[in-house]
């Protein structure tokens, strides 16, 4: 059940996320989540978005250098310790995280987080098992 993440290698200079989303926007493309993380030259954008192929077709158009992923999205209660609930799962099950980040969502009830482990099977599976709702990407279309 793991969702598509759409990672974008960007030259660290002014206007350079600008191009990208209005790319995207020129496409109908929504972003539900993001990330970017930076060195001097160059930034990692990484996107959640309401329609991969689009996205991807128009960032490959338009030169960027990109990489599509799955990574685990999921569900956790807007309380403090839910997510180190979540975390704690996994790391009772032996699964290291490289990253996460957090929906963009319109729910006031439940937070949605984006993990990026080393394995989404045992991810996915750990954390249903503790009882927590994974995200698919019908879930994205929704938001």
């Amino acid at each position: 059940m793991a969702i598509k993440q759409i990672t974008v290698f960007v030259e660290n200079k002014q206007g350079a996320l600008v191009a990208i989303t209005d790319a995207l926007a020129s496409k109908n493309v929504n972003i539900r989540a993001l990330s970017i993380a930076e060195t001097e030259e160059f930034g990692i954008l990484r996107l959640i978005v309401n329609d991969e192929s689009a996205a991807e077709k128009t960032l490959l158009d338009e030169g960027y250098l990109i990489k599509v992923i799955d990574v685990v999205g999921v569900k956790i209660g807007d309380a403090p310790g839910k997510l180190s609930a979540a975390l704690g799962v996994l790391d009772k099950a032996g699964i290291n995280m490289e990253y996460l980040y957090a929906f963009m969502t319109r729910t006031e009830k439940h937070a949605y987080v984006v993990l990026r482990v080393e394995d989404n099977a045992a991810a996915e599976k750990a954390l249903e098992d503790a009882g927590f709702h994974l995200i698919s990407d019908a879930d994205v279309d929704k938001l």
